[in-house]
């Protein structure tokens, strides 16, 4: 299936997982767990107050006597606060959420950074195995030297899922006030009764939280199992057996179509409900997009630290350069629906849409600028010359600012709603990230070593060996 080129032989390499590699992974592991450690150490510990303040309004609930629970500021202070910044969210849209970081118990940060972590591997994860269906639909020859990548990455669904199983199992009372709100049992009439969280219970309740996540991400990962089969029977079959390979086009085709559909369906129940009573209906796609730009940078790491180490000989300079496109080119469409999500909401200016971006813009300000410059101003200026799409090393530095700015960016789409104003990117942020971090390098570098690295018999392999784009 060549285009006018030669058959040649290509050689198959084995990877060997180096124990400087498992000492770095190690490294990364048992720094992160002191970092977390310290910021555990270091939290304010206010569950005591939260825990007597849920009591309370629990306890008026249950004699019909319910309070709103609005976890911080006096009607005093929300109403001077709407005077002197005018057309802002208010009790027209439903009780507002207005409280500080010390209003939770601490053990919420724990949960809620867990969550965070949890969900930004397993999305990368996913959509490794979406990069891999896309190029299979597409017909992509180029990318046929470098498939094994995007296998090892998707493995590591399962782990992912666990941790993020875990955050909601443990803190989905004290990360989402739905949940709090759902255990209240208010009525019509009563005090602090809330028409949009009722309005939506159909599809935010407990039940959902779990069940929905939990079917597609098993779906998925049955899905992702059924390509590495079709893969581990290809490189099996006899040489010119295409039969695979076309099975592998077709099933690509279901999963691809699946997966664009059902995405969104998790950033709703897991991130956006976090602010339950806005939504923006490009939120689901805005997640792919800052995950899917996060997992091909880190493919692109992963196929560089192969040729630093010798291997992958048929990967050329071409290949990095096209790894280093699709990171600029994702990198300008992110800001695009960042941008876009931000000034359609700005301009209208209704109150319900604006609660999302006001506490993230006047009370996260640095991080919300700090944001856009780290998942876009840096890495468009940084691999803006085609020297830096082909420079590892470049490519290394722009490509963990990237990294940490799209984990930065889930991070604010999380916590402002959690914990409203007053919190910081701090320790156990950084903690967790290299804690999963070296669990994912040691998880994904043990998964290349169980199959060659090169496919031998995958039938567009000449091209890439070519770097033929069919052109």
């Amino acid at each position: 299936m060549g285009h006018g080129h030669h058959e040649i032989e290509v050689k198959q390499e084995q990877f060997v997982f180096s124990p400087k590699a498992k000492r770095f992974s190690i490294i990364l592991m048992v720094l992160g767990l002191i970092l977390t450690g310290i910021g555990i150490a270091t939290m304010d510990n206010h569950s005591e107050n939260h825990n007597s303040t849920t009591i309370t309004a629990a306890s008026h609930a249950s004699h019909g006597e319910a309070t709103v629970h609005n976890e911080g500021h006096a009607p005093e202070a929300t109403a001077s606060h709407e005077e002197e910044h005018g057309n802002v969210p208010n009790e027209k849209f439903g009780p507002r959420v207005v409280f500080h970081h010390q209003d939770k118990p601490a053990s919420t940060r724990i949960w809620a950074n867990m969550l965070i972590v949890g969900y930004f591997f397993l999305m990368i994860s996913l959509t490794a195995v979406m990069w891999y269906a896309i190029q299979y639909v597409a017909n992509a020859g180029w990318s046929s030297s470098i498939k094994r990548v995007p296998e090892a990455i998707m493995t590591f669904i399962p782990v992912a899922f666990v941790i993020l199983m875990i955050a909601l199992f443990m803190g989905k009372n004290e990360i989402y006030h739905w949940v709090h709100y759902e255990h209240l049992g208010l009525k019509p009439g009563d005090a602090g009764y809330d028409k949009i969280l009722v309005g939506k219970s159909g599809f935010l309740n407990s039940n959902m939280l779990f069940i929905f996540p939990t079917v597609l991400v098993v779906i998925w990962y049955v899905m992702m199992r059924k390509l590495r089969s079709l893969s581990v029977a290809e490189d099996n079959a006899t040489k010119g057996d295409s039969s695979f390979f076309k099975k592998s086009i077709s099933f690509s085709a279901g999963f691809a179509v699946l997966f664009g559909f059902t995405i969104s369906v998790v950033a709703w129940l897991i991130i956006m409900s976090v602010d339950a009573h806005w939504y923006s209906t490009i939120f689901g796609f805005y997640n792919f997009v800052t995950h899917w730009v996060t997992m091909i940078t880190i493919m692109a790491f992963i196929v560089a630290y192969l040729k630093k180490e010798g291997y992958l000989g048929i990967v050329t300079n071409e290949h990095m350069h096209d790894l280093g496109k699709f990171m600029f080119a994702f990198t300008v469409f992110w800001a695009y629906l960042w941008l876009s999500q931000y000034l359609l909401i700005w301009y209208a200016q209704i109150p319900e849409e604006m609660a999302y971006y006001q506490i993230r813009f006047e009370d996260y300000k640095a991080n919300f600028l700090g944001n856009f410059f780290m998942c876009f101003c840096i890495p468009f200026l940084g691999l803006l010359m085609r020297s830096a799409k082909r420079n590892r090393y470049v490519l290394a530095i722009i490509g963990s600012i990237m990294i940490i700015g799209h984990y930065h960016d889930v991070w604010l789409m999380v916590t402002p709603g959690v914990f409203g104003t007053g919190m910081t990117f701090g320790f156990m942020e950084i903690g967790m990230l290299l804690l999963v971090g070296g669990i994912f390098m040691w998880w994904v570098f043990t998964a290349l070593t169980k199959r060659g690295l090169i496919a031998v018999n995958h039938p567009f392999l000449e091209e890439s060996v070519h770097h033929d784009v069919g052109v």
